[in-house]
């Protein structure tokens, strides 16, 4: 039997079109974490908490530590290639590829090209970029490289960052 189809809800008025211009909006938060460059193109606010979306520069090397969480990750790769480990199986993904990320699976991405990789990265529901907030550090712009961090400075991040994990439903963890 057919479910009947309830009606939509009227619009919400106080919502408002959102337009972000990550190359050239100067009001966009552009966060240096774990060496990496993301900038907070759609915050949840502006989505009712819906989702967040992200732009991510991660530069040769970078990505963080395998960790796990309880909202979906999506990552649309504009370029460069990311080296992903899900459940501990290593895929690797090249511009125009969009990987979808369940709910509490283990993984982890890098990356492992002499090149940039910049992806796009959706977090649904948001607050996801709420942690970012907490533990990266402002920078100027979306491809304003990450301040190296002295040997003390990464373990008072790591340290933050753990103790936050919990806070925004993130576990970290040993291995993907």
């Amino acid at each position: 039997m057919i479910k009947p189809a309830t009606p939509l809800p009227a619009d919400d008025l106080s919502r408002q079109l959102t337009v972000a211009r990550p190359e050239t909006n100067q009001d966009l938060e552009h966060l240096a974490v774990v060496g990496d460059t993301y900038t907070i193109v759609v915050d949840g606010e502006q989505t009712n908490g819906r989702y967040t979306l992200m732009d991510m520069l991660i530069p040769p090397g970078g990505g963080p530590p395998p960790h796990r969480h309880d909202f979906e990750e999506m990552f649309t790769i504009v370029e460069g290639e990311v080296t992903l480990t899900f459940r501990g199986e290593t895929v690797v993904a090249g511009p125009g590829t969009t990987v979808n990320i369940p709910a509490n699976a283990p993984h982890q991405f890098q990356n492992k090209g002499k090149g940039m990789l910049r992806m796009l990265c959706l977090c649904s529901p948001a607050g996801q970029e709420k942690m970012f907030r907490e533990v990266g550090v402002p920078v100027a712009t979306r491809t304003t490289p990450a301040p190296k961090l002295s040997e003390a400075d990464q373990q008072a991040f790591k340290e933050k960052s753990m103790a936050l994990a919990t806070q925004y439903h993130t576990e970290l963890l040993q291995h993907a």
